[in-house]
């Protein structure tokens, strides 16, 4: 499969890296096999189905940020492998936890094998990163390891929601944040640290990892309502039939709280608590969210988020890297537009 990264409008950059990409996709596909024919399907399953790369990207790019003779290093690579194996394994999880029919396009895992097949699939690829990621030290180790802590906390933390008295728009950001801002950031950290890169920079881009993997999930939550289900590869509106309180409702729940909440917005909270199993209903309620107030207020936060991640590139000299992480950031965001 030939996969096409984005376009960072960095030419010369990206011809650096495109390299480093091929190197990635070859060691990933690698890694997710290895065992009986009947097991590397399914731990193969998702690797070949595609996907974005944008965790292996992203390390790729700071790794740029360090000695050139190092930012193609096989550090660097099995690094990159390693966040996109991660990033994989919590998808087998994730879907099981969801009972999603459909990833990337094709069936799920969990679809085809069942939950506890799909299960051990994620617990092997975690394992392989982990067995890649203990070849580049101990303080890489205990790095990635936080960061599986938080994936699993977030998901966690997901599954039984906010206390009484916590804020639930703030307990949402913060599940964003250890649910994909700590992969994104730590992807930008090891391409920084195994490029030897000055520490004040691996640490300003795993920030920035942070902040622009958060602006990525709540673009998530406005094109779950307002793209196509060709563009998206689900049913628009998927999230609110199965109870899901992604940003906009939250937000419409605020509001109602607040007393602040407009009759149009009372209203699709109250078909929100009715029956949204036909697709009639499901689609009367996203078309009327669409074009409700909230969805243009979770526009706004992605792009806050991402613009908060850009400011956070202020410590890193000009160059074609902070140009890269820049554009990096809109991306994460255009998808709104």
């Amino acid at each position: 499969m030939t996969l096409t990264p984005p376009d960072l409008h960095v030419p010369a950059l990206e011809a650096a890296i495109a390299p480093g990409l091929d190197a990635v996709e070859a060691l990933l596909h690698r890694s997710v096999a290895g065992s009986r024919d009947l097991v590397d399907d399914l731990t193969a399953h998702l690797a070949q189905a595609g996907g974005k790369r944008i965790r292996p990207l992203l390390t790729l790019v700071c790794a740029q940020l360090g000695s050139p003779e190092l930012a193609l290093s096989d550090q660097v690579i099995a690094a990159a492998t390693a966040m996109e194996l991660t990033h994989i394994a919590s998808l087998y999880h994730d879907d099981v936890m969801d009972s999603a029919p459909t990833r990337r396009g094709v069936p799920s895992a969990q679809h085809l094998w069942g939950n506890n097949r799909a299960i051990l699939a994620g617990d092997i690829l975690f394992a392989r990163a982990s067995r890649l990621i203990a070849t580049l030290g101990s303080e890489s180790v205990a790095h990635h390891s936080r960061t599986f802590e938080r994936l699993c906390l977030g998901q966690l933390n997901e599954t039984f929601g906010p206390r009484p008295g916590d804020d639930p728009v703030d307990f949402y950001v913060q599940v964003l944040a250890d649910k994909t801002g700590s992969l994104l950031s730590a992807a930008a950290h090891f391409g920084a640290y195994h490029a030897h890169a000055p520490r004040e920079y691996a640490q300003v881009v795993a920030d920035f990892g942070e902040k622009v993997g958060v602006a990525f999930q709540i673009a998530d939550d406005v094109l779950d309502l307002v793209s196509s289900g060709e563009t998206s590869g689900k049913t628009p509106g998927t999230d609110l039939r199965e109870g899901v309180d992604t940003l906009p409702v939250l937000l419409l729940r605020r509001h109602a709280s607040e007393g602040t909440l407009d009759a149009e917005g009372r209203a699709i909270l109250s078909d929100l608590e009715g029956d949204l199993d036909s697709d009639e209903a499901l689609a009367s309620v996203v078309e009327r969210l669409r074009t409700h107030g909230v969805v243009a207020e979770t526009r706004g936060m992605a792009r806050g988020w991402a613009l908060a991640a850009v400011e956070s590139l202020d410590p890193l000299p000009e160059g074609e890297p902070r140009t890269a992480l820049i554009s990096f950031a809109r991306l994460m965001v255009e998808r709104v537009a």
